[in-house]
């Protein structure tokens, strides 16, 4: 069997700004960083700006003092579009209400959901919850009430709410106008 020629990329690789994002999340200054690798600051400073690249051994001490794999720097990141209108369609119950899933199917951090609700639109009869820790409810136009439990919050655009993902709770739209909300659910429901 014949080998596909494959020429290396001369492109650089760009690991500066995945470093200086690492340290800065752990809230550390390059001098800690210094510090702790027994690296200078100066090369420290080049190697975030992308002006000079570590040696393996340099690159694999750095990346233990900020608790990253070595691998994480090389890896692609996980970029997904959902251009407008193009979301799969899901539907959680209810009466006059679109739902589409705007978030990749795989996210398991979190799910963003936006539903258009027609005039008068409501939620379920029964009051029901979600299985995520916090459920997040912002109002992009129109006007919505959201009935919880104990509590009823009549909410307008611009408005957001957040409360635990499992509390019983249903909605309607109270209005003779279209309704367009985002649910924001973290980490995404199971199921």
């Amino acid at each position: 069997m014949k080998a596909l020629p494959v020429e290396p990329s001369n492109a650089p690789v760009a690991i500066g700004s995945r470093i200086r994002a690492a340290r800065q999340s752990q809230r550390l200054t390059i001098e800690q960083v210094a510090d702790a690798t027994g690296l200078t600051k100066g090369f420290l400073s080049r190697v975030e700006r992308d002006l000079t690249s570590p040696s393996v051994a340099s690159l694999v001490t750095l990346c233990q003092v900020l608790s990253i794999s070595v691998g994480d720097l090389f890896a692609a990141a996980e970029i997904h579009l959902t251009k407008a209108g193009e979301g799969p369609r899901i539907s959680l119950g209810g009466e006059g209400i679109v739902e589409r899933l705007v978030t990749a199917r795989s996210e398991r951090r979190l799910q963003i959901l936006e539903a258009t609700i027609a005039p008068h639109g409501k939620g379920e009869s029964e009051m029901y919850a979600v299985d995520c820790d916090v459920d997040v409810l912002h109002i992009v136009r129109g006007r919505l009430r959201l009935i919880l439990t104990n509590a009823e919050y009549e909410l307008a655009a611009g408005d957001t709410l957040s409360f635990p993902g499992r509390e019983p709770h249903t909605w309607v739209n109270p209005t003779d106008e279209e309704v367009t909300v985002l649910w924001v659910l973290v980490p995404a429901a199971s199921g």
